[in-house]
């Protein structure tokens, strides 16, 4: 098969990640093998192949948003999947079950967690295997491409409208506007949400306009009413500061990428008084993926993305850094 390797972690216009060829991969007990449908190209991605995250597994193959067809179910015995089925295989692969954070349903916070695409090969092949305990039901009316985004970028999301905890009929501020923020903003809106866009690109404006957000404008500019809400998916420490300053008496800014830069020095009172939060988000549970796909399934979500083919799985990683599209890119084998 086909699949790219992160040779050495280095900027992507650097050329970090190659292209082989080699033996399709082996299951191991409790997995399952598929053949890969489509893989979207996640912002996590990027941070593996550049080294913004410490390396996990030399040369890894990338990709956690893969939409896979099983032909293979032999080693995942009783999970419920057959041949041909087709599945999500996303970010998160493993957790213990055992540990303080998964008896409490916090399996995201497990120490002993693992990632697709980052201790294990992902997606960015023809073939991957995975944990079937960890697979996912897919929702029915989606294309492989738009199924894509929803792994990662749509359940990621969800979870980081829940950490913001955006009140029935609110002002949310999204900051940033890319795969997962285009997803989001759709899920809010369907819940009666006021919407405001701030982010770099007016393509990713255009875009949000047309979803339906109240405003969209660029990344620093103060939103044009108070925030009850705000979620920051640029990994741009410099944002937080005046996402915080945007939020109303009690409000929650909820930072949902896997990595930030540096964030500037804050103010006490412009920043944070009056019980202004901040808070993370780190992955998610396999109850916030399936709840996402339940919503998913019950709303019509519109998905936007641009094909790529594997074999421009660099290009298509230097698009997403340099801000070419809106929406998201996904490769197709």
């Amino acid at each position: 098969m086909r699949a790219w390797r992160v040779d050495s972690p280095r900027a992507i216009d650097r050329g970090p990640i190659a292209e082989r060829n080699e033996p399709l991969p082996e299951p191991g007990p409790g997995e399952l093998s598929a053949r890969v449908l489509a893989c979207g190209v996640c912002r996590t991605d990027l941070h593996v192949v550049e080294g913004d995250l410490p390396v996990h597994r030399p040369q890894v193959v990338p990709g956690h948003e893969i939409v896979a067809e099983v032909f293979d179910a032999g080693r995942a015995e009783d999970a419920g999947f057959t041949v041909g089925d087709r599945i999500g295989i996303p970010w998160l692969r493993y957790t213990c079950g055992h540990c303080e954070f998964c008896r409490r349903g916090a399996e995201n916070l497990c120490p002993q967690s693992r990632y697709t695409g980052w201790d294990a090969d992902g997606g960015y092949a023809e073939y991957v295997t995975a944990p079937a305990d960890f697979a996912l039901s897919l929702p029915t009316g989606y294309d492989d491409r738009e199924l894509a985004p929803l792994l990662c970028a749509g359940i990621i999301g969800y979870r980081a409208l829940g950490r913001a905890a955006l009140p029935d009929g609110g002002v949310l501020g999204i900051y940033g506007f890319g795969g997962s923020a285009h997803l989001t903003a759709q899920v809010a809106l369907a819940r009666g949400a006021r919407v405001h866009v701030m982010t770099r690109g007016p393509t990713a404006r255009e875009l949000a306009l047309d979803l339906g957000v109240s405003s969209a404008r660029p990344a620093a500019d103060p939103p044009p009413e108070r925030l009850d809400s705000a979620i920051l998916f640029a990994p741009v420490g410099e944002l937080v500061p005046p996402a915080l300053e945007a939020l109303g008496a009690g409000g929650t800014l909820a930072l949902a990428g896997i990595h930030l830069s540096d964030i500037p020095t804050l103010n006490y009172q412009r920043h944070l008084f009056r019980e202004r939060q901040l808070r993370s988000v780190t992955s998610n549970t396999r109850a916030d993926a399936r709840e996402f796909m339940s919503f998913a399934q019950g709303h019509r979500l519109r998905v936007t993305t641009h094909r790529y083919p594997l074999d421009r799985a660099g290009h298509a990683l230097s698009d997403l850094s340099h801000g070419r599209f809106d929406g998201a890119a996904v490769l197709v084998p």
